[in-house]
């Protein structure tokens, strides 16, 4: 059988699903719990059909408090089980900051090593679906900055089927940030697809001129911005951070030293972003290959808006990070 053969065209959607049964499958110590995941089959579906294949006792819907409900996860992995918690959006992830932050983040120091909390959470992140301001925002950058935790942020249907699994794996908690608008993409997927390595960047695109660099929901439109910009003649490198903490800083700054220009996009906002993060690495790191200074391509500073003309308009597009790399290059000649 050939390799393309093997290979399947799948939804993010699916992958994730797919995910989610193979944890639970491989391993008794894993259930998956949250608002809606069960005889709703999840807000956004991922956990359709999972409470009929595998009963209520592994596919737990909770009542409407995140506190409460990430509370009994990080409880349940201190206690020796491998719970996936789902949290809605990272909007309401912050009534559970608490727990996340002051509890599953420190017990390990603070118990001097003695309890490990294998915690899963997993949330929907980012905007372009007119959810409004209290739905739509991309904090993922927020939890990158909390000590004891590992941030994900699966751009890929590989990524989505196989990060899950290397999780679970993990003694410490892990949040992974699935875009709301990556669940409806389709990509191939082979049919041995199993875990991925979840601490490294990833080259999507190879290039010499510019480095764009990003995550998540704006892969996509950044490897559109790399077709367009290659009938230009300027051949963009695309580098997929996948984990936002620990950030791969050797990927980049590799990246960095082989196009000497560099452009950041980010959904989250501009001040104290992520990008903000990347761009002062590159800076301590990689200072003297810079030929420009490093660009950064974000989110308005203001509440998402819920029009749609202006939701656009304040996300990072195709156009805003082709018209950024055409004047950097034409700016350097």
């Amino acid at each position: 059988m050939t390799t393309e053969a093997k290979m399947a065209k799948i939804t993010y959607r699916e992958a994730m699903r797919q995910a989610l049964r193979d944890a639970l499958q491989r391993d008794p110590r894993v259930f998956l719990m949250g608002e809606d995941v069960g005889r709703y089959g999840g807000c956004f579906a991922v956990s359709k059909g999972l409470l009929e294949e595998f009963g209520p006792e592994r596919i737990r819907d909770t009542p409407l408090s995140e506190s409460a409900f990430v509370g009994a996860g990080i409880g349940a992995a201190m206690g020796g089980m491998r719970p996936i918690v789902e949290i809605m959006t990272v909007n309401f992830s912050l009534l559970a900051l608490d727990q996340i932050v002051n509890n599953a983040a420190t017990i390990l120091h603070m118990s001097g090593g003695q309890f490990n909390i294998p915690l899963v959470i997993r949330m929907t992140t980012g905007a372009g679906r007119q959810l409004a301001a209290q739905h739509s925002h991309s904090l993922e950058g927020w939890y990158a900055h909390i000590p004891g935790i590992k941030v994900l942020t699966p751009a890929t249907v590989e990524d989505a089927r196989g990060m899950l699994w290397t999780a679970l794996q993990d003694p410490d908690p892990v949040l992974i940030f699935e875009h709301g608008s990556l669940y409806n993409m389709e990509g191939e997927l082979a049919a041995d697809a199993g875990a991925v390595n979840i601490d490294k960047a990833v080259i999507r695109r190879s290039g010499t001129d510019v480095s764009l660099i990003t995550y998540g929901g704006t892969l996509g439109k950044t490897l559109q911005a790399a077709e367009e910009l290659a009938g230009a003649g300027v051949n963009a490198e695309v580098v997929d951070l996948r984990t936002l903490r620990p950030l791969d800083t050797a990927t980049i700054l590799d990246s960095v030293t082989r196009t000497h220009r560099v452009v950041i996009i980010d959904e989250g906002w501009r001040s104290g972003s992520i990008s903000a993060e990347i761009s002062a690495r590159i800076m301590e790191g990689a200072f003297y290959e810079l030929d420009l200074p490093v660009a950064r391509i974000c989110s308005a500073e203001a509440p998402m808006p819920y029009p749609k003309h202006l939701e656009d308009a304040a996300l990072p597009q195709v156009q805003t990070i082709v018209a950024t790399v055409q004047q950097m290059v034409g700016a350097h000649g």
